[in-house]
């Protein structure tokens, strides 16, 4: 598996984390953790030579 792919899996175990969260500081703890890791996992593609620094970006902006 790639690293990029077990930055994702985080990503969405942050997601999951956040939807169980009891109150909403927590809540908005865990995406911001997921977005932390999904902005890894891109910067894991690039590393990779997966993608260009610029459609990197275009990803990033269009998942917020």
């Amino acid at each position: 598996m790639k690293q990029s792919d077990i930055f994702r899996e985080h990503a969405d175990n942050c997601l999951q984390l956040a939807e169980r969260a009891e109150s909403d500081p927590a809540s908005r703890r865990y995406t911001r953790m997921a977005q932390g890791w999904r902005a890894l996992a891109l910067e894991q593609d690039w590393l990779d030579g997966e993608m260009t620094p610029l459609s990197g970006r275009k990803a990033s902006l269009s998942q917020d």
